[in-house]
């Protein structure tokens, strides 16, 4: 039975860990050709697991020559772009706004923001030339809601959203669906990180009591790349337990 994903090129960033890891599993086990990219190297040992359909290219998404060189190895490998899917991101420094370095603010930006916008800019070329696509950003439900020491993460996040409505209403007509995904509490490196308190918190807020696989955001991810999702562009998809319920 063929794939979910079948004949469908795929690009996944931050692939070598965490969501970005367990979406290119899951992308290459519903029969799509993958491109992993990362700058921390991981991502070739994931991609010789995948083997056949799936190679992997080091990609600082917060370059554009990268991110270009990263759509050309995509079209140049497997003949066109389907599916992109803007994951990599990082925590940065915890600070109170009023004490945050500018160092540490624009390094959260250039990532989290930055990276996705390149993505977006020069993976649309490739994917009208493709006949369109579905381009899928990871925001964050700290999009929705305040996380104190944070500032730099939450506004970059909230402006991933607004990145993703403005490019779904620009580019539906062209067959471009452009959708996000707000993981709250997943295990990650990031949530790896952060205080244990902090973390111990969040878990006992969700009335889903408990933290999240990345595969659990992969099959998210999967059904917005799917055409399953046919007629879903411009949406805020939120995975969090319920914690931005209450």
């Amino acid at each position: 039975m063929a794939g979910r994903l079948a004949g469908k090129v795929a690009i996944v960033t931050g692939a070598g860990s965490g969501i970005g890891a367990a979406t290119a599993r899951v992308f290459h086990r519903e029969g799509a050709q993958v491109v992993l990219a990362d700058v921390s190297g991981a991502q070739e040992a994931i991609a010789k697991e995948l083997g056949d359909g799936a190679i992997s290219v080091h990609t600082d998404v917060r370059s554009g020559e990268s991110v270009q060189a990263m759509i050309q190895a995509a079209v140049s490998t497997f003949g066109r772009l389907d599916v992109l899917y803007n994951n990599a991101g990082i925590d940065g420094e915890l600070h109170k706004v009023g004490e945050c370095p500018e160092e540490a603010w624009d390094a959260v930006q250039a990532v989290n923001l930055r990276g996705v916008f390149l993505g977006i800019r020069y993976g649309i070329p490739a994917m009208l030339a493709s006949g369109g696509g579905s381009i899928v950003n990871t925001a964050s439900m700290a999009a929705m809601v305040a996380f104190p020491n944070m500032a730099s993460y939450c506004a970059a996040k909230g402006g991933v959203v607004m990145l993703t409505k403005t490019a779904a209403a620009e580019y539906a007509a062209q067959n471009i669906r452009v959708n996000a995904i707000n993981p709250g509490s997943i295990r990650t490196a990031i949530t790896d990180r952060l205080p244990a308190d902090m973390m111990d918190a969040i878990i006992k807020a969700n009335p889903i009591p408990r933290i999240a696989e990345p595969e659990e955001v992969a099959n998210l991810a999967l059904f917005l790349a799917s055409d399953e999702s046919s007629f879903i562009t411009g949406a805020e998809m939120v995975i969090d337990g319920g914690y931005t319920l209450l």
